[in-house]
């Protein structure tokens, strides 16, 4: 090991580090834009045959800033958000035991999309109670590989971190398939035990923007979610 000085240790580890984060964040963000490039197309598609259909059926994108895009689909609205940090994957994380990441560590930073799904209407009703759920995260590193973590088939679909390039078709595909996912994720009626007490406050407040809490699963947990939900 080299003999260094604290400050060159430092020097040498904010070139190595610092710089390969800029790099991430750098490849992350472009890819974030490509995301909402392809969200915008697939709305205007989808948007003018439901016109046909049913005029009664939303489907709108809206860009809210650079890290930031809305997509409303029927009742649900989902929330594409790009985080402004790079990420490590933990040391217990399987990819560790890869030949990809053993031959360089560097390439388990990645930048992160998280896509929130929430009901449209606890925005339209500003319904600040309501819960909205994370249904995929999208990592990426300085390669361009990239996988998807979410539910049913955003779990297995797009889990190739070793191969896959996140090209354009493979943008569509991943909003395509959240899409997907979202519509068919049901509002359920919650528990009757859970929603039969309300307070004074609650019940008066229904009038104003219907503040008791509603969301598309009670109890919802990413994590412990299991895959018929």
């Amino acid at each position: 090991m080299e003999n260094l000085s604290p400050k060159d240790l430092i020097l040498k580890t904010l070139k190595e580090k610092a710089s390969l984060k800029q790099d991430v964040y750098a490849i992350s963000l472009e890819r974030f834009n490509q995301f909402k490039k392809a969200l915008e197309q697939l709305v205007k598609e989808i948007s003018a045959e439901m016109a046909v259909f049913d005029k009664r059926v939303k489907v709108t994108y809206s860009d809210k800033g650079e890290f930031e895009a809305h997509v409303v689909i029927g009742g649900d609205l989902l929330v594409f958000h790009f985080h402004t940090n790079v990420f490590l994957f933990d040391n217990d994380h399987p990819l560790w035991k890869t030949s990809y990441v053993k031959e360089d560590g560097s390439r388990a930073y990645c930048g992160i999309i998280n896509v929130f799904n929430f009901l449209n209407d606890s925005f339209k009703y500003n319904r600040d109670n309501d819960m909205g759920y994370l249904i995929a995260r999208i990592f990426i590193n300085k390669e361009n590989h990239f996988m998807v973590q979410g539910k049913r088939q955003l779990g297995f679909l797009y889990n190739d971190f070793i191969n896959a390039e996140l090209t354009q078709e493979y943008i569509k595909a991943v909003c395509e398939s959240i899409i997907l996912y979202a519509i068919d994720f049901d509002l359920y009626i919650p528990p009757y035990d859970l929603v039969k007490e309300v307070t004074v406050q609650e019940i008066k407040a229904i009038s104003d923007n219907l503040q008791l809490k509603t969301g598309k699963r009670l109890g919802f947990k990413f994590q412990a979610d299991t895959d018929d939900l």
